[in-house]
């Protein structure tokens, strides 16, 4: 039964196979909300509150946002439209506009589970968990990053080991280490967080301590009445010259969304 899933998966995974070779966060970007957070900078009472600060900062308490994401490799480039609402903090869908052929591709993420659904072969699949390191729509975020999980605040120590003043801002650097116990791939992240919340960097480090992929904002822009990072490129290190970039065009919080929006029914059927 696990390899008829899986088996299932890879079609499905190849009839949407936006690389040539899966749909920020996003960071842009993308979307699943907690609690609304003051426009307005505070002294963060430790490093981990600073972290949950900078997440919440992005997510407001609910949000629609219109985006382009470009996958650049050495030889090709490719970018496609996208539509994102989200909500609380385990609700978020997104789905492809532009272009044509992949429009209707889309993605949901419910509680702490995720489903793709391709209307070249109308099938929503769920993605197992030994999935989610995975390239989202063959871009260089992975399904987990897609997802926004709460793990780095649940399950990682977090630690102030920088502070330092750029361009009229205070900037914070925060390390943080997975729990012995916990069950995630990174051997550590590390975060740079303006004293306005806007994440501006996010370090992915293995478990032998080699620095694998970063996320980083391009550009910073004033947007849905907060500053938010309006460009966030993803790229791994070994690969200098391959990356995926997540433009924001449109971003909203704190909105009244429809009922039954983050359902597999409307993942399949849109109704927006």
């Amino acid at each position: 039964m696990t390899l008829l899933r899986q088996s299932s998966f890879r079609v499905c995974f190849q009839a949407t196979h936006i690389s040539r070779a899966f749909l920020l966060i996003m960071t842009a970007t993308i979307f699943i909300i907690s609690i609304p957070v003051p426009l307005v900078a505070a002294e963060p009472r430790d490093a981990k509150d600073l972290v949950r600060a900078a997440m919440d900062h992005w997510r407001g308490t609910s949000s629609y946002s219109e985006m382009t994401m470009t996958i650049h490799r050495e030889d090709w480039e490719r970018s496609m439209s996208m539509r994102a609402w989200s909500e609380g903090t385990k609700l978020s869908l997104v789905r492809v506009t532009e272009p044509k052929k992949d429009a209707g591709n889309g993605t949901l993420m419910k509680d702490d589970s995720m489903w793709s659904y391709s209307p070249k072969v109308n099938r929503v699949i769920k993605i197992p968990s030994s999935m989610m390191s995975q390239g989202w729509m063959g871009s260089d975020f992975s399904n987990k990053d897609v997802s926004k999980s709460t793990d780095i605040l649940d399950q990682y120590e977090h630690t102030l080991t920088a502070q330092i003043e750029e361009e009229g801002h205070t900037i914070y650097t925060v390390e943080a280490v997975p729990h012995e116990d916990a069950a995630v791939v990174w051997g550590k992240e590390v975060l740079r967080i303006r004293d306005d919340f806007v994440l501006l960097e996010e370090q992915f480090w293995d478990q032998d301590g080699q620095l694998v992929k970063v996320m980083e904002a391009r550009e910073i822009a004033e947007m849905g009445g907060r500053s938010v990072a309006r460009v966030l490129r993803m790229g791994k290190v070994d690969s200098p010259g391959e990356w995926t970039e997540m433009t924001v065009s449109e971003i909203e919080f704190d909105i009244e969304l429809p009922g039954g929006i983050f359902t597999l029914s409307s993942l399949r059927n849109p109704r927006q």
